[in-house]
C-alpha cells in the first residue's frame, strides 16, 4: 500500500493483503484481553476484545501493543480502532469477541495518554487526535537507528541558551535564521520540531541534512521518526512518533495555520507544550512578533536592537486622515509614485494586499446617496460581477438599480479586488494579475504587479514590495486577535521582501498610523504591540487571562440550557446563532464543557476560537 501526505493518519486496512479473517463469535475463547477505542463518530468510549489464540501462533499477537491499528466487529460490523491498552481485566460475565484484523504499529502509549488529555483540553474526541498521530502507511517493524556524527557546535551562544528553562520564548526579527537553534536541539538528542506551512518544513529539512543531522519529515517518514533524530513537520508533528524527546520547538507559534480547524480545534503550541513538560524535556516558542498565550508559558529572550532592527525591513506608513473618505477612492495620492515606479526595483513584484473580494463590497447611489442593500436581508448588496448587485445572504441577484430614486449610476465606496486590478492597471500602465486559488503559478512568476487577499502572500517567494491597500481592515475587524492578526500579516510580508539592508520595505495606507501594531514594525519592536494588547485583554476578560469556547450549531441552544450557569463559568450571547462560554482558564473550561451530555443534532465546540 502506498500512502499520500493527505493521507495521513487513515486507518490503512483496505487494500492490506487478505489474510485469514477471524470470525466474531459470542464463545469466550482465551487469550489475552486489549482495549480497543474504535474510529467511530458516535461513539467516544473503549470496548474489550480477545487477542486471537491463533495469532500467538503465528506472530500476529506481537503487533498487538498500544497503538496498534486494529479493526474488530461492533454493532455488527467491521470498524477501525486503536488499541490503548494491553493484558486488562475484562468485566466478569461479559462475553468477548475476538480482534478481526491487526493493521499495524501506531501511537505509542505516551501519545495516547497526550491525546486524551488533548481531548479533554479542547471539547473533542480522542479518536481524532489518534488518526492525526497515525501513520499514513501500515507500519509493522520500526528501522534501526540511523547512524550519526556528533552534531558540530556552531558560534552561536544564544541558540544553546534558549534551552536553559523549561520554556522559553524566542523573539526572533522575521529575516533571521532558526538552523542555529535546532542544531542546537539536535545536539541535545532526539528533537522535536513543528514549523506552520510545508514549504518551510521542506526547506528547514534540506538545509538539516546538509549538516549530516538526521531528519524524518511527517508523514511520509513515521516510521523512522520513531526510531531517533530529529523529526520536523507541520500541525500534526505535535503528534509524531519522538523516540526519547529531548528538546521541543515550536517556529512562527503566533501562526494560525498551528491550530486545527476541525473539532476538536487543537493548537499544536500548547500541545507540544504539554508533551515537552511530560518528557521534562526544555521546549522554545520562537516568532518575530509572540502571542500573548506563548508569553504567559515562558520568560522571553530578545535579540540586541542592532539584530532585531535589521532583521525587519523599512515601514512606509501613509497617512491617509486627511484625505476624503468617500472621493480619494482605495488608492491614496501618496500611493500614486510607489506604484508608478515599478520595474526599478529588483528584488521581484510589488505585491498589494487587500482583503476583499469582488468588484465592490459597499456601493452608493450617485444621486440620491442611498446605500445599496438587500430589501429582504437589510445587508449591503455587493458587486462581483459588472452590472450586477448579488445579496451576500442567499447569493439573488439583481440590476444595478437604486431602490430609492431609480438611479444607475453608483459609488464604489468599497472597492473589491477585482476593481482595484482595474484602477492599478491604469495607474501603473502594465498589467496587473489577480491572484486567487485558481491563478495558474506561471502568471503569477511573470507578473511584475500583483494583486490578491493575503493568501497573494502565500502565492510569491519574494517581492520588491508588499503593499496594504487598507491595512485598517486587519486592524478594526471585531475579533479578539485582530491586532496580533494583522501583526502576523506584516511578518509574513516581512519575510518576502527581505530586511532593510537588501532594501525591505513594506508599505501600508492607513487612517491610524499610531495603532501599535504599525509602530511596532516601525521601530521593529513588537513589544510595543504586547504592553497594549495585554491591558486591553486583562481588563476585558480575555485569553490568555481567561479560557473561552464558542458554541454553535442546530444544538447549540439545548447545550447550553444544559449547561446552566455553573460557578466561575460565564456564558455570552447568542451572537449570530452562537455563544461564548467563559471560564478562568483551559482546565475549569475543560471541566465545564466536559460536565454536559450532549444534545443530538448538530453541535461545534470551538475552544480558543480563532477568530471570536
Amino acid at each position: 500500500m502506498t500512502g499520500r501526505a493527505d493521507d495521513q493518519g487513515r486507518l490503512p486496512f483496505i487494500e492490506a493483503p487478505a489474510e485469514a479473517p477471524v470470525e466474531a463469535s459470542d464463545e469466550q475463547p482465551g487469550g489475552r484481553v486489549v482495549r480497543v477505542l474504535p474510529d467511530v463518530a458516535a461513539i467516544d468510549r473503549t470496548f474489550d476484545y480477545l487477542v486471537p489464540v491463533a495469532w500467538e501462533e503465528d506472530g500476529r499477537a506481537d503487533l498487538v501493543r498500544p497503538g496498534s491499528q486494529v479493526r474488530v466487529v461492533l454493532g455488527g460490523r467491521r470498524v477501525g480502532g486503536w488499541v490503548v491498552d494491553v493484558d486488562v481485566e475484562p468485566p466478569d460475565g461479559v462475553p468477548l469477541r475476538p480482534l478481526a484484523h491487526v493493521g499495524g504499529l501506531g501511537p505509542s502509549p505516551e501519545v495516547i495518554d497526550l491525546a486524551r488529555w488533548a481531548a479533554h483540553r479542547w471539547a473533542g474526541r480522542t479518536a481524532n487526535l489518534l488518526t492525526t498521530a497515525s501513520p499514513p502507511n501500515r507500519v509493522r517493524v520500526l528501522p534501526p537507528p540511523s547512524s550519526t556524527e556528533p552534531v558540530p557546535k556552531g558560534p552561536d551562544r544564544w541558540a544553546e541558551g534558549a534551552f536553559a528553562s523549561p520554556v522559553s520564548v524566542l523573539r526572533l526579527p522575521p529575516n533571521a535564521d532558526p538552523l542555529p537553534l535546532v542544531l542546537a536541539g539536535a545536539r541535545r538528542g532526539d528533537t522535536l520540531v513543528v514549523a506552520p506551512t510545508l514549504d518551510a518544513v521542506g526547506r528547514l529539512a534540506v538545509r538539516l541534512r546538509r549538516t549530516g543531522v538526521p531528519v524524518s519529515v511527517l508523514p511520509r517518514e513515521w516510521a523512522q521518526a520513531a526510531s531517533g533524530g530529529v523529526v520536523l513537520g507541520a500541525r500534526a508533528a505535535a503528534l509524531a512518533p519522538v523516540r526519547d524527546l529531548a528538546a521541543a520547538i515550536v517556529l512562527d507559534e503566533h501562526d494560525e495555520s498551528l491550530r486545527e480547524e476541525r473539532a476538536p480545534t487543537w493548537n499544536a503550541r500548547d500541545l507540544v507544550l504539554e508533551r515537552a513538560r511530560r518528557a521534562g524535556a526544555p521546549c522554545v516558542l520562537v516568532s518575530p512578533c509572540p502571542s500573548l498565550e506563548a508569553l504567559a508559558a515562558g520568560p522571553e529572550t530578545t535579540p540586541s536592537r542592532a539584530v532585531e532592527r535589521e532583521g525587519w525591513p523599512v515601514l512606509d506608513i501613509l497617512d491617509r486622515r486627511d484625505e476624503d473618505p468617500v472621493r480619494g477612492g482605495l488608492l491614496g495620492e501618496r500611493l500614486v509614485p510607489v506604484l508608478r515606479s515599478v520595474g526599478a526595483g529588483v528584488g521581484g513584484p510589488v505585491v498589494c494586499v487587500l482583503n476583499r473580494r469582488g468588484r465592490s463590497r459597499l456601493l452608493a447611489c450617485d444621486g440620491c446617496g442611498e446605500l445599496a442593500r438587500c430589501e429582504e436581508h437589510r445587508v449591503p448588496l455587493v458587486q462581483a460581477e459588472e452590472g450586477a448587485l448579488d445579496c451576500p445572504v442567499d447569493g439573488v441577484r439583481r440590476p444595478m438599480v437604486c431602490d430609492a430614486c431609480g438611479g444607475l449610476r453608483f459609488r464604489n465606496l468599497r472597492a473589491g479586488v477585482a476593481r482595484v486590478r482595474e484602477e492599478l492597471e491604469a495607474l501603473t500602465a502594465r498589467p496587473v494579475c489577480e491572484v486567487d486559488a485558481e491563478t495558474p503559478a506561471a502568471e503569477v512568476a511573470a507578473a511584475d504587479v500583483l494583486v490578491g487577499t493575503e493568501a497573494v502572500l502565500h502565492r510569491v517567494d519574494r517581492a520588491s514590495q508588499v503593499v496594504f491597500l487598507d491595512v485598517d481592515q486587519e486592524l478594526l475587524a471585531p475579533r479578539m486577535r485582530a491586532a496580533e492578526q494583522a501583526m502576523a500579516l506584516l511578518v509574513r510580508a516581512a519575510r518576502l521582501v527581505g530586511p532593510r539592508s537588501r532594501g525591505g520595505r513594506l508599505v501600508v495606507q492607513t487612517r491610524q498610523p499610531g495603532h501599535e501594531a504599525l509602530q511596532a514594525v516601525l521601530h521593529a519592536d513588537p513589544g510595543r504591540l504586547v504592553e497594549a494588547e495585554a491591558a486591553r485583554r486583562r481588563l476585558l476578560g480575555l485569553p490568555p487571562y481567561a479560557a473561552l469556547a464558542q458554541v454553535s450549531g442546530a444544538a447549540a441552544a439545548e447545550f447550553v440550557d444544559r449547561l446552566g450557569a455553573p460557578e466561575g463559568v460565564d456564558v455570552l450571547g447568542p451572537r449570530d446563532g452562537a455563544w461564548l462560554v467563559r471560564a478562568g482558564g483551559p482546565e475549569a473550561l475543560a471541566d465545564a464543557l466536559a460536565s454536559v451530555e450532549r444534545p443530538a443534532g448538530r453541535l461545534r465546540i470551538e475552544v480558543d476560537p480563532a477568530r471570536a
